[in-house]
């Protein structure tokens, strides 16, 4: 049974990110929402292999996929990885950077916040581990973005 701070933290951690989106643009919107897409999926697909492997533990009892993992992969996946697309607008060097930034932000510091409110760990990960996890995926985002607006750019 999940505690009332888990699904508070479950509804913000869905809520907040996905309503930045209001302000990216309907172009925008619709030229990353593809990679947007893909990347929420592969992100589901390693959350899964996490999950199985014990990578990071839940405090709640009873171990709940939907309920734990997938608010992180629906929540701020996609709406931040589109947001980098944006910012680093082809530039490779500052899309990495700018993920690079953001994923050591999570690994190193709010993976511990999340530590101190109870509602996740990481288990057989240390950060830097962690950081990999989530870092490589820039680079597999980046890729799907770049053939998506080659494709585009043909078809026209």
């Amino acid at each position: 049974m999940a505690t009332k701070r888990h699904k508070i933290f479950n509804l913000l951690l869905i809520l907040i990110p996905w309503l930045s989106l209001l302000f990216i643009g309907k172009r925008d919107f619709k030229r990353y929402s593809f990679s947007g897409v893909f990347i929420v999926i592969f992100e589901i697909i390693n959350h899964l292999y996490g999950h199985k492997r014990n990578w990071w533990k839940f405090y709640d009892k009873k171990k709940s996929f939907i309920r734990d993992e997938l608010p992180f992969s629906v929540g701020p996946y996609m709406p931040l990885s589109m947001w980098l697309l944006k910012i680093s607008n082809g530039n490779f060097k500052k899309f990495v950077l700018l993920n690079a930034i953001s994923d050591s932000a999570f690994a190193f510091f709010f993976i511990d916040v999340f530590k101190k409110l109870k509602i996740i760990r990481l288990n057989r990960l240390n950060h830097i581990q962690f950081f990999f996890y989530l870092h490589y995926k820039a680079y597999i985002l980046y890729g799907v973005q770049y053939l998506f607006d080659k494709i585009r750019r043909y078809r026209y």
